[in-house]
């Protein structure tokens, strides 16, 4: 078959031979572009000219770490420049060169939000602003870049690197915070006061509350949590109260059990109860007779959650690390008869539903002698 004269077998041909002409120009002029920001650098061309060509390099391939750091060459050298003129327009023209260069960052990010090395630029832009600017005119650079990672996570709210970047955020205003304080009397309850954990803690609520799968708010959580206690100086009862609150969450969100990153808090929470790792929980001080109460409630709630959800491996894998924590507390004569048959029946679900770690729970069977 032939259109307008020509056989279609020729057109495809002629098409394909003119993306790929396309498409080697495009390397070729890729090329000539990574040749020209390197010779600039070698050269030590540290001019507007070769900051714009490192945004058009970047902008096609922000995975190029190296031409990050011939971007940040460029960038101090401007900076240099600047504070050698002094004059009354010093701090206007940082603030420009660095807010500039944050708004180049805006798209990349929104194009590219997984990509470490704009968000490591990103954060060596504000780093400057506190390294050259004003207290008080830093702050809002951080403060602004707070709202700014609240809007991506609430974009992708799973972003690992948008979490740990905010973690770098909010320790900075801090820190911030902190200085405006120096030489105080109490420098622990400054701290304290100018700690953001409480309101950090309330965003992973509202975070998990519109992901329950948000690993990372679970993540974060965990982390805040112990750091509130220890800022309040907490009594044994709100580190209770606390942990209780916790144990209602989790307990609440495994509405769906098939959720991994449920089971990884659930577990977490499980060290509170395990004697060789509760000094780092959020609940040190109870009692073995409290520990064993709390271990015998989650098998009871977890056997009630396995009621029609008999193909949820992670249901077994928390019941089986419960019991192995209860009887490494009663210790005595080891683990009871009853106990084992109860763990090895797990162990063969657990074999059924996860054949590809068939070693591994052979090798749990072979470590509790099932």
């Amino acid at each position: 078959m032939a259109s307008h004269g020509v056989p279609r077998h020729a057109a495809s041909e002629q098409r394909s031979e003119g993306a790929r002409q396309k498409e080697l120009q495009k390397i070729q002029a890729y090329r000539d572009l990574v040749r020209a920001v390197n010779m600039q650098r070698a050269e030590q061309d540290y001019s507007i000219e070769a900051l714009n060509r490192t945004s058009e390099l970047l902008k096609k391939n922000p995975e190029y770490y190296t031409i990050w750091n011939t971007r940040r060459l460029i960038l101090e050298h401007q900076f240099t420049m600047v504070k050698s003129t002094g004059g009354e327009s010093r701090n206007d023209q940082l603030i420009n060169i660095i807010k500039t260069d944050l708004q180049f960052l805006f798209p990349l990010l929104r194009g590219y939000p997984k990509c470490y090395w704009i968000w490591n630029h990103r954060l060596w832009d504000l780093e400057q602003s506190t390294l050259l600017l004003p207290m008080s005119v830093s702050r809002s650079f951080w403060q602004e870049e707070l709202a700014l990672v609240g809007k991506m996570l609430s974009l992708d709210n799973r972003n690992f690197h948008g979490w740990e970047y905010r973690r770098q955020v909010i320790s900075m205003l801090e820190d911030l915070a902190s200085n405006d304080n120096e030489g105080g009397s109490d420098e622990v309850s400054v701290a304290a006061q100018k700690s953001m954990a409480k309101a950090e803690l309330d965003y992973t609520t509202r975070m998990i509350g519109t992901n329950l799968s948000n690993f990372s708010a679970w993540h974060n959580r965990t982390r805040l949590i112990l750091r509130i206690l220890n800022e309040q100086s907490a009594s044994d009862e709100e580190r209770r109260k606390m942990l209780d609150d916790e144990l209602n969450l989790i307990h609440r969100a495994l509405i769906d059990p098939y959720d991994q990153s449920l089971w990884f808090y659930h577990q977490n929470l499980m060290c509170t109860f395990d004697p060789a790792l509760a000094s780092g929980t959020m609940a040190p001080n109870l009692t073995d007779a409290e520990r064993l109460k709390y271990l015998e409630n989650e098998v009871e709630v977890i056997t009630e959650m396995s009621d029609g959800e008999e193909d949820c491996r992670w249901i077994y894998q928390a019941l089986i690390n419960c019991s192995m924590i209860i009887s490494r507390m009663e210790g005595g004569g080891g683990m009871s008869t009853g106990m084992k048959q109860q763990i090895s029946g797990w162990v063969r679900e657990l074999k059924r539903l996860d054949p590809l770690r068939q070693g591994r729970w052979l090798d749990l069977e072979t470590s509790l002698k099932l």
